[in-house]
């Protein structure tokens, strides 16, 4: 199955906080609105945000002020 297009623009949102080690609340906030914008979370969608959400409980991406 082909990653949708909201996948590929969660994947270059999600990939810069990676190596950023940091994400805004407005960064996170469009992140779950491209999630949803299709009223649908497809499997890849599903694996970019448990990662996100695992680097944030870790402490390898942090929240910064804008």
């Amino acid at each position: 199955m082909r990653p949708s297009e909201s996948a590929h623009r969660l994947h270059e949102m999600i990939s810069k906080a990676i190596q950023d080690h940091k994400i805004t609340r407005e960064e996170y906030d469009l992140i779950l609105h491209i999630a949803t914008e299709d009223g649908h979370i497809d499997p890849q969608e599903q694996a970019l945000l448990a990662q996100l959400q695992d680097m944030l409980e870790n402490k390898m991406v942090r929240f910064v002020p804008k």
